[in-house]
């Protein structure tokens, strides 16, 4: 049976769609480029000015020959691109001046593209913050039809692991919303479901994790669980999803029936909604590091079209990695 890796990659190698890369200065970005297409994953758009794009291919000796090369400047969908983020933005203040300096912006023109429907995601982070990274996406691209709430989560693949889906977990949100209100939570459980769904093939079990379960300990900061458990459930009912549920009793069989009795989710949760990006982004960390478990993100949910942000620390591989993540999002988009 192929690792919930390999079926990403096989979907997006179906698809064929097509990423933008726009950190097309970076040493990283040009080798990513280069075995995105020589793997057949995607198609590949490299945004930034010649000049640059030259500078990191003779660093690194990469062959892009088979990606797209756009500067943004020099583009024919420049102006076009430029009224186009005008109108968008005009009641934000902005003006046609304005948008044509923005839009010379690699990132920012990358998400044109995606949002006019020339290309299918974009990824980006390599170089630039998260904030950098995910701005652009949400003035251009916003939220999906119905969703209100951007977050971010990780696909944990833990190594010889029973528990999740045989060691596959999708931790959220780890990377993005501090502190989510008991609605964001809700809807952050709901989106992370349709991701397990749609980008991992498998049936969600959702956890709502506390501090807490089944009303073990009273807190003001364990009501918010509740009160996310009891919207998610109304909003989502087809869902597979309980809480609040202590972290054991949401994985591990025999805790799960001893502490919650009854619940459809105990001992078998494949997703762990965090109440706090502290507690979300602990966790990531402690398995990556402790478990030696493999960490693919942050991976935005709830876009209208796919926009992904990397670790300033990635290497080329992370990036493909995240295109190929990136890519199959896009099929299920819109």
């Amino acid at each position: 049976m192929p690792s919930v890796m390999e079926s990403i990659y096989k979907r997006a190698k179906e698809a064929q769609l097509t990423i933008c890369l726009p950190e097309a200065e970076d040493v990283r970005t040009i080798q990513a480029a280069e075995m995105i297409v020589k793997e057949g994953i995607a198609k590949v758009i490299l945004i930034n000015p010649m000049e640059k794009i030259e500078k990191a291919v003779k660093e690194c000796g990469a062959d892009i020959s088979g990606c797209r090369i756009v500067d943004p400047v020099q583009s024919p969908d420049f102006e076009r691109y430029a009224h186009r983020f005008y109108e968008i933005r005009m009641k934000k203040g902005m003006t046609e001046e304005k948008a044509h300096e923005v839009i010379k912006d690699p990132l920012h023109f990358g998400c044109m593209m995606v949002n006019e429907g020339d290309a299918d995601g974009q990824v980006s982070g390599a170089t630039h913050s998260t904030s950098d990274t995910i701005r652009p996406a949400l003035q251009i691209i916003k939220a999906a039809p119905g969703c209100k709430t951007v977050s971010a989560f990780f696909l944990m693949i833990v190594p010889d692991c029973p528990y999740g889906e045989n060691g596959v977990f999708i931790y959220a949100d780890s990377g993005l919303v501090i502190d989510p209100t008991d609605e964001e939570l809700a809807e952050i459980a709901i989106q992370s479901a349709k991701t397990m769904q749609n980008l991992c093939g498998i049936e969600p079990r959702v956890a709502m994790l506390s501090l807490s379960t089944k009303g073990s300990a009273k807190h003001e900061i364990i009501d918010k669980v509740i009160r996310a458990t009891e919207i998610a459930k109304e909003r989502a009912p087809e869902l597979m999803l309980d809480g609040e549920l202590q972290a054991d009793a949401a994985i591990i069989d025999a805790i799960g029936k001893s502490k919650a009795p009854g619940s459809p989710v105990a001992g078998k949760a494949n997703i762990l909604i965090f109440p706090d990006l502290n507690c979300g982004n602990i966790a990531y960390k402690l398995t990556e590091r402790l478990a030696k478990a493999e960490a693919y993100g942050p991976v935005l949910q709830g876009l209208r079209k796919p926009v992904n942000d990397l670790s300033r620390g990635c290497k080329a591989s992370d990036i493909m990695n995240v295109a190929a993540i990136t890519a199959c999002q896009a099929i299920y988009s819109e």
